[in-house]
């Protein structure tokens, strides 16, 4: 008996550290307010192709979760707004829900969250009194049929819940709110899960231009918005709303609950007065959003702190009410064409394009051609980084340019890297015929490359993020490290457990 409860401990214990060194996530929203979008088999589809794993539907559709099973992508569903009644009176009704919306699909399908009521105190209709009870019904139903370890409940809530955002520090909950959401975060800290908040900056540059820059809104801000009573300082306006509601947690002692961003993005056309609304802004704030969260680099007050984001949302919805931009949130239009280029891991290069394709300020860059053969990508690369005096550090292993690990990739580093520094002519880019000319910027994650005029600044940042990327892979060949000696352990305990079967 002692040697099987030490087998469990070691397989319980040992799965519990992969989880935590899984690191922070990104997914997207699935809305279906719109009456043109593919079908959910195409869609699943979709999915698989652009690697999103981590999907949000606002329901529980039964024709998307029978689409979404055996693909391995983990799925986010919904009791809605107009379901807490029901769910919230009797036991019988979430007893039922479960046992005909969600078990017939799982684990097929993988469902590891449900949201119970959507950002209600928004809703007109305001049942916020309801969701408490109406979650306390979805766990007990989770609970009999012993899922609720594996599958978490939670609600979403507007940045509105908040009274105070700025400074960060002084971050509050909205005292109007206080009956609901006090039981709302006990429920969340008993089960550990998390508070889950949709937020967006964009509406915040849109509503007061004068106060929020546009680059501080698109994490490409220069300069830092100091919190005086902390002295933490903000590069972007993502981070300073996570740490208001850090802030807002910890001022109500609530101080281990994590929290999930469930939706955000940038829309990608508006109206007239939205002017800020355009594939170019779109794209620099997902595509940087991605890289941020993917870095596991935190906030300023939770750094390193793994944050789960979703990205609102796949596709433009055309029956969305409201201003223009209300319908033009998605990364994909219903024929299931990119809006604009976006890579969900964070590592291949992805352009900053204006609707016409080309760079906004004319700059150009100097690439590989995939159709070169090796041996001369090898010759040229050799020669960029030594007689060419290129400094090619940045594509050696654990570095941030690195990745992806092969030839076309580390070549275009080098010869971008020649071309730059050589007054970006067509002659610094030839490489006997193997380098092209690109008015795509082909940055990404923390791999910059550089451009002419700013070979200095760049050159800092590559440095920074090598040594951000080292530090990184540091952490990581740690956890890695734990794991295996776990691994190893859990090997011997089965061993002995064998032994002494004899």
């Amino acid at each position: 008996m002692a040697s099987t409860f030490k087998l469990v401990f070691a397989v319980c214990f040992l799965l519990l550290l992969l989880d935590f060194c899984r690191g922070s996530v990104v997914g997207v929203c699935y809305g279906r307010n719109a009456d043109d979008l593919p079908t959910p088999d195409k869609v699943a589809e979709l999915v698989k192709l652009h690697n999103i794993k981590y999907l949000r539907i606002y329901d529980s559709n039964n024709q998307v979760l029978k689409a979404f099973a055996n693909t391995g992508v983990e799925l986010m569903v919904a009791v809605p707004n107009s379901d807490l009644l029901a769910f919230s009176q009797f036991q019988s009704n979430a007893d039922s829900w479960l046992k005909n919306s969600v078990l017939p699909y799982y684990p097929a399908t993988k469902i590891t969250y449900i949201t119970v009521g959507l950002e209600v105190t928004e809703d007109p209709d305001n049942a916020s009194a309801l969701v408490v009870p109406a979650m306390n019904n979805v766990l007990t139903a989770l609970k009999k049929v012993g899922l609720h370890k594996r599958i978490k409940v939670s609600s979403t809530h507007s940045l509105g819940v908040l009274s105070r955002s700025f400074p960060p520090s002084a971050g509050a909950f909205n005292s109007s709110h206080a009956y609901f959401l006090r039981p709302v975060l006990e429920f969340l800290a008993e089960n550990q899960s998390p508070f889950m908040i949709d937020l967006y900056p964009y509406y915040a540059y849109r509503d007061s231009p004068n106060n929020v820059s546009l680059d501080y809104a698109l994490f490409e801000s220069s300069s830092e918005v100091i919190d005086p009573n902390t002295g933490l300082l903000y590069s972007n306006m993502f981070d300073a709303q996570i740490d208001a509601l850090y802030f807002a947690l910890m001022a109500l002692n609530f101080r281990t609950i994590k929290v999930m961003v469930t939706e955000t993005g940038w829309p990608s056309n508006g109206s007239l007065k939205e002017k800020a609304a355009t594939p170019d802004n779109a794209q620099t704030y997902n595509m940087n959003l991605i890289r941020h969260v993917i870095n596991d680099s935190g906030t300023p007050a939770k750094p390193g702190e793994e944050l789960d984001v979703y990205i609102f949302s796949l596709f433009n919805e055309n029956r969305k009410p409201g201003l223009e931009s209300e319908r033009n949130w998605g990364l994909f239009y219903p024929d299931q064409t990119s809006v604009y280029s976006l890579d969900f891991t964070g590592k291949a290069a992805v352009g900053i394009t204006s609707l016409n394709g080309t760079s906004s300020n004319g700059t150009t860059w100097c690439i590989a051609s995939s159709k070169a053969s090796e041996s001369e990508l090898q010759n040229a690369v050799d020669w960029a980084c030594d007689p060419g005096n290129v400094d090619c550090s940045a594509i050696q292993p654990s570095q941030p340019c690195f990745e992806p690990d092969n030839l076309v990739s580390h070549a275009s580093f080098a010869f971008n890297s020649y071309y730059q520094q050589n007054g970006a002519t067509d002659v610094a880019c030839s490489f006997g015929g193997n380098g092209i000319k690109v008015d795509k910027d082909p940055s990404y994650d923390n791999c910059v490359y550089l451009t002419s005029c700013r070979i200095n600044k760049t050159a800092t940042r590559n440095s920074t993020a090598m040594a951000n990327s080292t530090s990184s892979s540091t952490r990581n060949e740690v956890y890695a490290w734990i794991a295996s000696y776990f691994l190893m352990t859990l090997m011997s305990i089965v061993m002995n457990l064998g032994n002494a079967s004899f």
